[in-house]
């Protein structure tokens, strides 16, 4: 099954909870495959740009790919995409992300767990008025929404839901990720969270200090996605 990975914002956790959902569904006996169509701030190599997001959807992918199919579109400074494609003049248009993505995307089992990670929030910009959010509604695969634990993620939470939802998509599970751990009333937070969202809760990961994958992944349910 594909599903597609957003955030209520940029900083929200969404490769780590992404690579921890892939590492779930691998210790289950699952194929498993983690794309990042789009990604900024990548490292010069010998063997050319490479973002750490992307080498992380990698490590937890039992279904072995060329690194430009895991992550087409690569940008060097660790800014917004779509300036960055405005200053190296690549496209990155909705047309041209699912040009990239269709020949991976074609023929995918169901059994498989394939997660496609956003960059940035919902509404990535993609330049000339286009948003990634197109992207997925052209795919039409379900959303997997990760809500960054702090202050303010209630109302970032239910407006992101509410764009989704509006493009006509579903929301297949959400994962409170506790990004801040001296987060105040935090049961109430969660308890409020459990209350404004349509789809199920796949899991809350606690502030961690490690950020071990592995770790991450006892706290996810990945049964109960829809």
């Amino acid at each position: 099954m594909i599903y597609f990975v957003t955030g209520t914002d940029t900083d929200c956790g969404k490769t780590f909870i992404s690579a921890a959902l892939l590492n779930r569904a691998k210790k289950q006996g699952r194929a498993t495959l983690g794309l990042k169509p789009i990604a900024s701030g990548c490292e010069k190599t010998e063997n050319g740009l490479r973002n750490s997001d992307a080498l992380s959807l990698m490590s937890q992918s039992t279904i072995e790919l060329d690194y430009a199919a895991v992550n087409p579109v690569s940008f060097e400074p660790a800014i917004a995409p779509h300036i960055a494609a405005s200053q190296t003049g690549i496209d990155i248009s909705p047309e041209s992300i699912l040009n990239r993505l269709s020949g991976v995307l074609e023929g995918r089992d169901d059994s498989e767990l394939c997660i496609i990670e956003g960059a940035g929030g919902w509404r990535l910009t993609l330049g000339e008025g286009h948003f990634l959010s197109e992207v997925v509604q052209q795919l039409s695969v379900p959303v997997i929404l990760v809500v960054g634990v702090k202050l303010g993620c209630l109302n970032h939470a239910v407006l992101t839901q509410e764009a989704i939802e509006a493009d006509g998509l579903k929301i297949a599970g959400w994962v409170a990720n506790i990004v801040d751990g001296d987060t105040r009333c935090l049961e109430e937070n969660l308890a409020s969270l459990q209350s404004l969202m349509s789809g199920p809760c796949l899991g809350v990961v606690p502030h961690l200090q490690d950020l071990s994958i592995e770790t991450a992944a006892a706290y996810l349910d990945i049964d109960s996605l829809i």
